[in-house]
């Protein structure tokens, strides 16, 4: 058996937040096998539970989590179990969304914006705190510090034009070949410019599921061959919508007087963006449908979920905001662990 994962780069496991991320913590902590892990039948699939749960499978295809040993991330039984959970979670979005194959519709719509905007990207901009700020960036630390990883597993699956246009916009998210302008980097540099702590998944245990969710998606749409379309179609709804929403957090953040590497990571988005929307729909989205025309409804499937899921967090933080309480497990200056 290989020697546990060791180093500062992985996170500590999480706090279980019931009996299915309770059994799978509990199983990660020791050597494999596992025993028996719980079925996850009546879970809510969007619940706190089954999000950490996933999650937790997922993160191991990442850097995994200190003392855990690597032989777990492929372990078949704790694969088969994670494919329960997988299929709750995904039958849930497809009865959660319209569906379709109108892939030019669905990008249409994301260039569409609704004024007067009542999103979260319009609440930070017109009226929020700066503490309302820093917990958006925990919220999003779950993602952002390990922006653009989920999405290099579709670059083996794609052909020609559409795996060359994918790979210039990775190459962008992963600092044009600078260390330091990693995208993910920025973000760090971010959350240390907001007296916050930049460490991997530091606030796993603080964000609720709707945050989780939406990092699931990007995994479990990148971890299967089968699901490449809809893969593409969340990454292209992400590089559309990203650039508008980044130019109000700017604005948000100006009229904040926040530190300036905090205002950089929103500016570099505003630039980069714009472009790499032009160069989703055009050079990815468009090659890999005139290749394999059948992945159309698998693209909207992508865009589709990505909006749905958005939309449950953008209800967390506004529902909370308005109601002036955090949108948090706990409030952000409770000390969180290593």
């Amino acid at each position: 058996m290989s020697a546990p994962a060791t180093g500062t780069t992985s996170a500590r496991l999480p706090s279980p937040r019931g009996p299915l991320s309770e059994a799978v913590v509990a199983a990660l902590g020791s050597a494999p096998p596992a025993p028996p892990l719980p079925e996850p039948d009546g879970a809510d699939p969007f619940g706190e539970d089954v999000a950490l749960a996933l999650h937790t499978c997922y993160e191991l295809h990442y850097r995994g989590f200190r003392g855990v040993a690597p032989d777990w991330e492929w372990n078949a039984g704790l694969l088969h179990w994670r494919a329960s959970l997988e299929h709750l979670f995904h039958d849930a979005l497809r009865a959660h969304v319209a569906g379709g194959d109108d892939v030019a519709g669905e990008l249409d719509g994301l260039l569409t914006e609704v004024v007067p905007g009542d999103g979260v990207s319009h609440h930070l901009r017109d009226h929020g705190t700066w503490e309302q700020m820093r917990e958006y960036f925990a919220h999003r630390s779950i993602y952002h510090l390990k922006e653009a990883d989920p999405h290099a597993w579709v670059i083996p699956r794609l052909q020609g034009r559409a795996k060359a246009a994918l790979v210039a916009v990775e190459f962008d998210e992963f600092g044009g070949g600078r260390g330091e302008d990693v995208h993910a980097q920025l973000f760090a540099d971010l959350l240390d410019a907001a007296a916050m702590d930049s460490g991997y998944l530091r606030y796993l245990d603080v964000v609720p599921a709707p945050q989780l969710a939406i990092v699931n998606l990007m995994s479990m749409l990148g971890l299967h061959r089968s699901s490449r379309g809809a893969l593409v179609g969340h990454f292209a709804a992400a590089e559309i919508s990203t650039a508008p929403s980044a130019q109000r957090l700017a604005t948000a953040l100006e009229r904040l007087d926040a530190p300036a590497p905090c205002l950089r990571f929103f500016t570099e988005h505003i630039e980069a963006d714009a472009v790499h929307e032009q160069i989703m729909r055009h050079d990815v989205v468009g090659d890999l449908l005139d290749r394999e025309p059948e992945l159309a409804a698998d693209v909207v499937f992508g865009v589709q979920a990505t909006e749905f899921l958005e939309g449950a967090l953008a209800e967390r933080l506004l529902g909370s905001w308005r109601a002036e309480v955090s949108s948090l497990r706990r409030p952000l200056d409770q000390p969180t662990a290593g």
